[in-house]
């Protein structure tokens, strides 16, 4: 996936008074970062930030941080934060998912939110989608017993690896949906991110489902 480069996002991402910019530092005390004991949920993959930022508002109860690797994008949620009211359950991370278990320890997460992730069509990069058996072994190290994960893509082959491989690690499915925008049970609460915004006017169906491991 190509990206275009902003000049300077990467040190203006750092410089928001949302982003802990060592989190290594924070393994196991995250809730002494939000100075409370409440639920931890995290986004992998949050782009600009439209998802995380809402769930934060509807949401006071529950802390949540937003992870992303490209500061050309994670820019973008730091200016809408900018000009809101401070936000004090939600936390910003410039990051690859790969060292999630490096940042958080066992049973630290209640859930991990996977929207729109980049599918890499090609087989050999298989290892890089972030509902491989590779990534589910790395949520499994940090998500509490019963933990969820949230999955949603507009991406079909995605979706249907995505359930071969969970099934294969030993995940439970709990729900599923080839078509969440028609699909009243599931789709209740729902609340979209930028990409699925725009698929929605294009009428492309978003394919959703939940599980966890016990």
């Amino acid at each position: 996936m190509r990206l275009r480069n902003i000049p300077g996002a990467e040190e203006e991402v750092a410089e928001s008074p949302y982003t802990i910019t060592d989190p290594q530092k924070s393994r196991g005390s995250w809730n002494r970062v939000f100075n409370n004991d409440n639920p931890i949920f995290i986004e992998i993959g949050m782009g600009k930030g439209r998802f995380i930022i809402e769930h934060a508002l509807t949401y006071p109860d529950i802390n949540f941080i937003g992870i992303e690797k490209y500061p050309s994008v994670q820019i973008r949620a730091v200016q809408k934060l900018r000009e809101m009211e401070d936000i004090p359950n939600l936390r910003l991370l410039s990051l690859n998912a790969e060292i999630l278990p490096e940042i958080f320890s066992e049973k630290e997460i209640s859930r991990i939110f996977l929207n729109f992730s980049d599918p890499w069509p090609k087989d050999r990069h298989s290892k890089r989608r972030l509902t491989s058996s590779e990534f589910l072994g790395r949520y499994r190290q940090i998500l509490k017993p019963g933990g969820l994960i949230e999955f949603k893509t507009d991406n079909g082959k995605l979706f249907e690896f995505s359930l071969e491989e969970i099934g294969e690690a030993g995940w439970v499915l709990d729900a599923k949906t080839e078509n969440l925008h028609r699909d009243p049970v599931m789709n209740e609460g729902n609340i979209m991110t930028e990409y699925e915004s725009k698929f929605i006017k294009l009428d492309k169906p978003i394919y959703k489902m939940i599980f966890h491991y016990e």
